[in-house]
């Protein structure tokens, strides 16, 4: 009776994100035909793009494993996300030509203003968010009653897909993705384990791959992070009273910060793991 009572909550949790997804499609789709917003299209060449490589991928490496495919998707998208919001901003710094830098990240540059390429990488992305999320339902690449990973995309693809419908806040977002150069050598780790490669313990590869783990995550996440809330807070005043752009962007944000915290702490415990083979079988034994 549990069993069936477990399955049947499952059930209507992968019910409830599928018919949540169906929703953002139809309005995407709404927008793009019927409100004629071309600039939007982007979405779906996104959400192709990925569906694409879900498809190639398991030719190439000959592994049909679901969770290994999508892993594999989930590093080309943070390695081209990485590389796009890079070239973003090199390009927008470039084009100052010489006028201080600082004036990229003032108040009507990230809000009110947006830089060349960052409406077409941040629908790229919700393309690539709404693919992973169809992958993991139909999959069942999740578990638990409220699995953390749906909700993540389900909060992504509402605060993203507002922000480009009402075009507002483009550059603050395309900031908060800087934290995918970290998402790169997470999932990297993650495909060479599921590869097979898991005690590497003295190998330069892993300890190369761990401090580039290490160092993306404080710089590219925690520290990016944590000056765009400090940044949001300074500049709250600024912001339309009775908007709802900065309570979302204070939330977004400080779901952000509290999911770091846990990836921290299981980052942590992977790499003393994995650096420690011998004494985590001993405590395993014990």
């Amino acid at each position: 009776m549990a069993m069936g009572s477990g399955f049947s909550q499952e059930t209507r949790t992968g019910a409830f994100f599928m018919a949540t997804l169906l929703i953002w499609v139809f309005s995407v789709l709404w927008e793009i035909l019927i409100n004629k917003r071309k600039e939007l299209f982007p979405i779906v060449l996104g959400f192709i793009f990925y569906q694409s490589a879900n498809w190639v991928i398991p030719k190439l490496l000959r592994n049909r494993d679901p969770l290994f495919v999508n892993t594999c998707v989930s590093l080309l998208h943070s390695s081209t996300t990485s590389a796009s919001v890079l070239f973003i901003l090199v390009n927008q710094s470039m084009l100052s030509n010489g006028v201080n830098v600082n004036q990229m990240f003032e108040h009507s540059q990230l809000v009110e203003h947006t830089w060349p390429w960052a409406f077409t990488a941040l629908c790229f992305s919700c393309g690539y968010f709404a693919y992973d999320q169809l992958d993991m339902l139909l999959n069942r690449l999740y578990s638990g009653w409220i699995p953390s990973i749906l909700l993540h995309h389900f909060l992504l693809l509402i605060c993203f897909t507002l922000a480009l419908y009402r075009n507002v806040a483009i550059n603050y977002l395309i900031l908060t993705l800087i934290c995918e150069l970290h998402s790169v050598f997470l999932h990297l780790r993650k495909v060479r384990r599921m590869a097979g490669f898991r005690d590497c313990n003295g190998s330069i590869f892993v300890k190369v791959e761990w401090v580039l783990n290490w160092a993306t995550f404080v710089l590219a996440r925690v520290v990016s992070h944590i000056l765009i809330t400090v940044k949001l807070i300074r500049d709250a005043s600024k912001f339309d009273k009775g908007g709802v752009e900065l309570p979302l962007a204070l939330f977004g944000m400080a779901g952000m910060n509290l999911l770091n915290t846990f990836l921290g702490i299981d980052l942590f415990k992977a790499y003393r793991k994995e650096m420690n083979p011998q004494r985590s079988r001993q405590n395993h034994h014990d």
